[in-house]
């Protein structure tokens, strides 16, 4: 088990000696022998651990951190773990390739299942200076990528057992008579595949229908595993929180410097690329880096909803709609949405339809309460955006407010805001996507749980049942919002949101910065 192979010519093989292996194995300082001390998240991740072992009691639990992937030919991405892997071990940044965390169901004197589980984490630990890997191999080896932590750091660091991933292949196989196991499939391909060999060994005495049957109800079980792990996220406990608002904060930082630079933007062309540099620098220095692919849409741009080619420029009189956020260590992300005048202020047009939308998301924030559907965000925000639409003529003749928001025959109002309102936020920008409907979009909402509230309206320039002033401008207003038990903390509020105070915003900014 490894991660997906690079592409190198065996012709390119670095020639190696003896000698040079003797030599490169010796006259090094003796290592440091402190272990990493316990991480603020561990603690709080064995909480979640804990959660999942009461769930499937004497299931062995496999849940990957996945594989590094090749970028091209011999270069790789910058890793990222597993959204659950990373949720259940407090490891974020780019820790551990390959590493697979395994909750073992604990058994008692007589071989039956006992309470709970052992977590064990199998990883490839740093290798001694004697080895070829240290030296000479250019994906896992200290010389090209650094220490990896040993088997006791990753113990002292995370309070779990730890193991080489080596030993992972056996420890999988073992009493599959008597024990299910389940495995996150599409975090390793190649973890999943070795479980499912392990599985067929164990059925091999089963006829071929018995064999398909334990086939189709083990891959049944990592469903229900995978929706398990991904319903955990929702509500987030008070470790989560503070990661969200420290995220929200680097986001904050990020979006003031995009505004002391519109100018610049403006003057150099290609002003999107700009932005979404700026927004870069400022979201790697604070944390890990951007949570998703930062979208940097000026003039009609920001009506196409994902645009991020950012190849645009920016120019005098545009509306820049900036959709980003920064993803801190842990791997908790921000998302919030500024649509920003990039000459300082509004026209007419713009500021009508800024306002508009501002009005909705003020509803959409107005029915984050606990009691309330996750549903009833969006439709407490488009109900607003509707009555815009029929007060400004923009409805088919005869179709009124009620009959637009006829889920059944209705639905006209969304030629101009297809999207929903709100999605759950957390480890993954789109956080918590494995959930039935039931389980999302009619669930209650619960203290602890942090969504967006994101609504918009966006007039295509060549959209022609639109007036012309209000064609070519795409508004949206996002910000993540924690609900509390006697109703919702805005954790973004700090970023200016009505149309003055967004002009005060860009003015205030400026002036600092003397443009």
């Amino acid at each position: 088990m490894s991660s997906e192979e690079q592409k190198t010519s065996p012709s390119r093989k670095r020639p190696t000696t003896d000698e040079f292996r003797a030599f490169v194995a010796t006259g090094w300082a003796p290592r440091d022998t402190a272990v990493t001390p316990r991480s603020e998240a561990a603690d709080w991740a064995a909480r979640r651990r804990e959660a999942i072992s009461a769930a499937f009691p004497g299931d062995r639990l496999v849940v990957p951190a996945g594989g590094l992937k090749v970028r091209s030919n011999d270069c790789d991405y910058v890793f990222r773990p597993h959204s659950a892997f990373a949720h259940l071990t407090g490891l974020g940044s780019d820790r551990e390739p390959d590493a697979v965390l395994v909750l073992e169901p604990r058994l008692g004197e007589q071989g039956e299942a006992a309470d709970g589980h052992e977590a064990v984490l199998y990883f490839r630990p740093l290798a001694d200076r004697d080895t070829e890997e240290f030296f000479g191999d250019s994906r896992y080896g200290e010389f090209w990528v650094g220490a990896r932590p040993t088997l006791a750091d990753v113990e002292s660091e995370l309070g779990i057992s730890a193991r080489h991933i080596d030993e992972f292949g056996e420890a999988v196989g073992k009493n599959l008579d008597s024990v299910q196991v389940r495995v996150v499939r599409d975090a390793d391909p190649e973890v999943a595949a070795l479980v499912d060999r392990a599985r067929h060994a164990a059925a091999a005495s089963t006829d071929s229908e018995q064999a398909e049957a334990v086939s189709e109800r083990a891959h049944e079980a990592d469903e229900e595993l995978a929706a398990r792990l991904s319903v955990l996220r929702m509500v987030k406990d008070d470790w989560e929180v503070e990661q969200m608002r420290s995220a929200v904060e680097g986001t904050h930082r990020g979006f003031d410097a995009v505004i002391a630079d519109l100018p610049e933007a403006v003057r150099r062309g290609r002003g999107e690329r700009w932005v979404e540099g700026v927004f870069g620098l400022h979201a790697r220095h604070h944390g890990n880096g951007v949570g998703y692919d930062s979208i940097c849409a000026s003039g009609d741009h920001a009506n196409t909803l994902h645009w991020i080619k950012n190849t645009g420029d920016v120019k005098e009189g545009d509306l820049l709609l900036l959709d980003a956020g920064v993803e801190v260590d842990s791997l908790f992300t921000a998302d919030i949405t500024r649509t920003l005048p990039v000459s300082g202020t509004f026209t007419d047009a713009q500021r009508r339809i800024y306002d508009a939308v501002y009005a909705a998301q003020e509803a959409g924030i107005a029915a984050c309460r606990p009691g309330n559907r996750f549903s009833d965000v969006h439709a407490a925000a488009i109900r607003v955006i509707a009555e815009h639409l029929h007060e400004w003529g923009l409805l088919p003749e005869g179709i009124d407010v009620e009959a637009t928001l006829d889920a059944e025959h209705g639905q006209y109002h969304r030629r101009w805001m297809v999207h929903g309102t709100s999605h759950h936020l957390g480890i993954d920008v789109h956080d918590c996507a494995l959930a039935t409907r039931e389980q999302y979009n009619d669930a209650i909402l619960e203290p602890g749980m942090i969504i967006t509230v994101e609504p918009g309206l966006y007039f295509k320039a060549d959209d022609d049942l639109v007036p012309a002033e209000l064609r070519g401008n795409g508004v949206r207003i996002e910000d993540d919002v924690l609900i509390t038990a006697d109703g919702c903390e805005n954790l973004s509020a700090a970023m200016p949101r009505t149309s003055t105070d967004v002009e005060a915003w860009i003015a205030g900014i400026w002036a600092q910065r003397g443009v």
